[in-house]
């Protein structure tokens, strides 16, 4: 979800600028633009509604040439994506921004500015933080003091990149909310969205906190903060891998990374199994004296990590009998909620950029309600790793599709390997931890022999092709993979689905089912399959079409309303990690069947890093 890149160097920085795009493009993103001081010290924007390409090949037939440079891909909010939205943002050809997030307060703005004669052109709430910028220039202010009293003004979460002819050797960055990283390179700085955008220039970084003020320019690299006092943060040496964006024997990014899975499970894995118990891998200081405190727990998420987190409850319950919740974020931060006692708080994301759980973590930072924090996420140097009190990390590596796989059952290894140390701290339940690790040993191989059913997958998706709805069914541990394999189809095919908990059909979702929806569900061979078959049963005495992924040892039979991929028998413990993969290749296929963009959905972003 848009991206910034700006840069000041003894160079010209347009090639530099359209590399950093090309690397947020994972991000999401409709449009995009960029925006350099020329040598006549003039402002040459260039912009392109769709793909990072689509402006390569303007910047082509049109170079643009300067050693300060700001750019950005836009996912829109306010205003249809179009080139008159697109960023950078202009005004009076002296002054160009470009922002990531949402200024709460633009309409009252705009009018204000209206009525001091300022045309707008697009329909976005950015364009009054270009203007603004503009106006106190106007009165004979510096960039420095300009930028300071728009920002005072603004309200809302948001990073900025500005540029002006009046100063044109200097790039200022502004952080409130939004994450934005200043990347240090030998007499040029670079500013960015995330480090990826700036790899290929730098490895050397300062992650900006909140309020912080940057004035950057070849020779000078100043940092304020939010009481604009000059401050030195720290500078750290990344260790991300420059992701490949090679798809070898793949057409999609999003069938690539289900097919990494195994590789991604054994590197989370790799190194914190012993024998019978899980080495300590959280990173925090006292992290297993403070584990054994825990008298509860709450988890926080959005999408994709929010059905880990319901799938963890079940784990979290059952196995160590602590209480479990767990709220997706966006509805957490903001209702007052009752204190628990020595409550552990874990927040899941991919990014760690994730705006609405960032935001709660906040909450109860400030409200000091919790024994302490803990992120678990895909990216180590993320806002939620360096603002938590302990982390947790997956190692699936980059996933560039924006429907999640791998970075999703990365999750949910952690989770349970969590949920082994809780044990562990408090001195409880050797086999049940014992247990835990000989399952996760298995699960890298078991995985691989699910992705060997991909061809059957491939053909029953072809039964999805004309459909506009489906219905998605589990039990227990397995209701939220119901979910998650709803969330999948809908994301990438744009086929309505939804999931229930298989008891509650008779409730409501029954009145949906005939012959023209089809009913998806999973059945491993627990102790709840019996009730999950008179489920079924349900389904098929008012016409409904059943779509398996079942155990054999279920026995459940196959007929003309009852298509069935047979699963192995699957230890409990990880059998939701396992059944979630067949139901994203279902999706993966359908989305192909059906032409769409498979690894970048309509109207969706990878990375939510605004409200």
């Amino acid at each position: 979800m848009c991206g910034i890149v700006g840069a000041v160097a003894q160079r010209p920085v347009s090639e530099i600028l359209l590399e950093g795009l090309h690397r947020l493009e994972y991000r999401g993103y409709d449009s995009a633009g960029i925006a350099v001081i020329n040598a006549e010290k003039k402002i040459e924007r260039v912009r392109a509604v769709g793909r990072v390409a689509a402006l390569a090949e303007k910047l082509n037939e049109a170079p643009v040439v300067g050693f300060v440079g700001i750019s950005h891909t836009r996912w829109a909010t306010h205003g249809e994506p179009a080139e008159r939205n697109a960023h950078p943002h202009l005004s009076q050809q002296r002054v160009a921004v470009v922002h990531n997030g949402i200024i709460e307060n633009h309409q009252l703005l705009r009018e204000n500015l209206q009525q001091k004669g300022y045309q707008f052109t697009s329909d976005t709430d950015t364009e009054v933080v270009v203007h603004l910028i503009d106006s106190y220039l106007e009165q004979s202010l510096s960039l420095v003091d300009a930028v300071r009293k728009t920002v005072a003004q603004l309200e809302g979460a948001y990073a900025l990149g500005v540029i002006s002819t009046e100063e044109p050797d200097t790039l200022i960055a502004v952080r409130q909310g939004s994450p934005l990283v200043v990347g240090l390179g030998l007499g040029e700085t670079f500013i960015g969205s995330d480090v990826q955008a700036m790899l290929r220039v730098t490895r050397q970084f300062v992650y900006l906190e909140n309020g912080d003020f940057c004035v950057l320019t070849c020779e000078q690299r100043c940092i304020y903060d939010k009481d604009f006092q000059l401050v030195e943060r720290p500078v750290k040496e990344s260790t991300v891998g420059s992701f490949s964006s090679d798809l070898g024997q793949y057409s999609h990014y999003m069938h690539k990374e289900i097919f990494e899975q195994p590789i991604a499970i054994q590197a989370t894995l790799e190194g914190r199994l012993e024998a019978h118990k899980v080495k300590p891998c959280i990173r925090g200081e006292g992290v297993m004296e403070t584990l054994a405190e825990v008298e509860s727990v709450q988890i926080v998420a959005c999408g994709t990590s929010y059905h880990a987190g319901l799938i963890a409850a079940y784990w979290m319950e059952e196995l160590t009998n602590i209480p479990c919740r767990v709220e997706v974020a966006s509805e957490y931060r903001y209702r007052r909620c009752a204190p628990h006692k020595n409550m552990l708080f874990v927040t899941l994301s991919q990014s760690g950029e994730t705006a609405d759980t960032l935001a709660a973590l906040e909450k109860v930072k400030q409200e000091k309600s919790i024994l302490a924090s803990l992120s678990i996420c895909n990216v180590d140097e993320s806002s939620l790793v360096r603002e938590s009190d302990f982390s947790l990390l997956t190692a699936a590596g980059p996933e560039i599709g924006v429907a999640s796989t791998k970075a999703f059952t990365t999750q949910l290894v952690v989770l349970q390997l969590l949920i082994a140390l809780l044990l562990q701290a408090k001195g409880e339940a050797e086999s049940m931890v014992t247990q835990i690790v000989e399952d996760l040993k298995k699960l890298p191989i078991i995985i691989e022999s699910i992705l060997e059913k991909d061809s059957q997958i491939k053909q029953m998706a072809e039964q999805f092709i004309d459909k506009n709805n489906a219905l998605f069914l589990g039990r227990g541990d397995q209701y939220p993979v119901a979910m998650e394999g709803a969330l999948k189809l809908k994301e990438i095919s744009y086929i309505h689905a939804e999931a229930y908990p298989a008891g509650e059909l008779k409730h409501g979702p029954l009145a949906l089912v005939d012959g023209e929806m089809p009913i998806i569900a999973v059945a491993p061979n627990t102790h709840l399959i019996e009730k999950l078959k008179s489920n079924l049963e349900e389904v098929r005495a008012r016409g409904g079409v059943l779509y398996l992924f079942a155990d054999q040892a279920a026995e459940i039979q196959a007929d003309e309303q009852v298509h069935i991929i047979n699963m192995p028998n699957i230890p409990d413990l990880i059998a939701p990690i396992v059944y979630t993969v067949p139901l994203q290749l279902l999706s993966y296929y359908t989305a192909v069947f059906k032409g769409t963009d498979v690894d970048k959905p309509r109207n969706l972003a990878k990375s939510v890093t605004v409200e």
